[in-house]
């Protein structure tokens, strides 16, 4: 009898083993068909206004600060060229000297005839004080007195005139030695010693060009212009003061320009064909290394946006109509905004519209997610930004 009592103990208890076995497995089924997970991580970027100066990079060519061009006042034939071609000239410095000889000989017959006026004049004013003299005692006619004075303004007439015509001679002999009247680097000749040359004539025998400092025109279309006048008067830009905008430059091998430039002039005029105004800036160049008409590019600092929002570009997509948008964490989901873009600033873009202080940019993982998945955001430097609905997630999954 205990025999078989120990039998139904051992199949009893191997049932119960084999029904423990079983609820195990299919409990551990079930968790495994229902896991729990953690949301994706993204990396975001707060979004923070700063000051941004307002740049643009215009195309433009350089321009002698002064220009002379050098021709004769007299006529004559060239004796000596007094200059280096392409050296630096100080003003004042001879560059020609014409045949002064004819002009000396007229100097020398100016002087004579003022001389000669001059002993006119002497008798003239001996007789006119003598006729005065006699005209009281009536030794001699009241006309012949007159003619007397008269003869004595003719005589001094005739004496400024020829001291005009000495003075004119004098000019004229002068005018044969001819000088530069400015500082700078003087351009190859036109002439050679032994040349006729012809007073005010129109080919020009060289040009002095002052090189330091040096003017850059570059062209800005009014369309920009109007823009940015728009914005300064409605306050969303602070405008440079007036004259002092800084430039750079950017040489055609596309080097930079060592020395900044200021903006000194805008035009006032628009271009007909181009719709364009000329804006005037001003180098240093003591190096001489920018000559004129040289092609160069502008970099101009025309104004400041104090609350500018730049985010990477990276962050940015682009639809095939054209919409720039970017994705943001809004708490804890994503959401997506649609930009207005009005340039690039490095590798950033400048946004006007659609982005506001403190929004989160995802800048890296928003390929991995979708509008309105929930996210764990991260921001730049790797420390996690907890909200609610990502916390919550994160105990939902542990």
């Amino acid at each position: 009898m205990s025999t078989k009592i120990f039998a139904k103990s051992v199949v009893t208890a191997a049932v119960v083993l084999s029904l423990l076995v079983l609820f195990v497995l299919s409990g551990c089924s079930a968790g495994d068909a229902t896991p729990v997970t953690a949301p994706p991580k993204v990396t975001v970027m707060t979004v923070q206004p700063q000051p941004q100066a307002l740049s643009t990079e215009l195309a433009g060519r350089t321009q002698a600060f002064m220009v002379a061009e050098i021709r004769p006042q007299v006529g004559g034939i060239v004796q000596q060229r007094l200059f280096v071609e392409g050296a630096e000239v100080k003003a004042g410095q001879a560059l020609y000297q014409i045949d002064a000889a004819p002009y000396k000989a007229a100097l020398a017959e100016a002087q004579a005839t003022a001389a000669k006026a001059r002993a006119t004049l002497k008798s003239a004013q001996s007789t006119a004080t003598r006729d005065a003299a006699l005209v009281k005692i009536d030794a001699i006619s009241q006309q012949d007195n007159e003619d007397a004075q008269v003869s004595l303004l003719t005589a001094q007439a005739d004496l400024q005139v020829a001291q005009a015509g000495v003075d004119t001679a004098r000019i004229n002999l002068g005018y044969t030695r001819i000088s530069s009247p400015l500082s700078g680097r003087i351009e190859t000749s036109t002439v050679t010693p032994g040349a006729l040359l012809v007073a005010a004539q129109t080919t020009a025998l060289t040009t002095v060009q002052q090189l330091d400092p040096i003017y850059v025109d570059v062209t800005q279309s009014t369309t920009e212009l109007l823009r940015l006048k728009r914005d300064l008067a409605s306050g969303a830009l602070q405008g440079n003061s007036e004259g002092e905008a800084p430039v750079l430059l950017t040489l055609d091998d596309g080097s930079t320009y060592n020395h900044a430039g200021t903006l000194k002039f805008s035009g006032v005029t628009v271009t007909e064909g181009t719709g364009t105004v000329t804006l005037r800036a001003v180098f240093a160049n003591p190096e001489h290394l920018l000559l004129p008409g040289m092609y160069v590019r502008a970099v101009l600092d025309l104004a400041v946006d104090d609350k500018a929002i730049l985010i990477p570009q990276k962050a940015v997509t682009r639809s095939a109509s054209g919409v720039t948008s970017v994705l943001v964490v809004v708490g804890g989901k994503v959401e997506q905004r649609v930009l207005t873009i009005d340039r690039a600033v490095g590798n950033q873009w400048w946004v006007t519209a659609g982005l506001n202080a403190g929004d989160q940019v995802i800048i890296e993982g928003g390929q991995k997610v979708r509008v309105g998945a929930e996210v764990l955001a991260q921001n730049s430097d790797s420390r996690a930004l907890p909200t609610r609905q990502s916390t919550t997630a994160i105990a939902q999954g542990n």
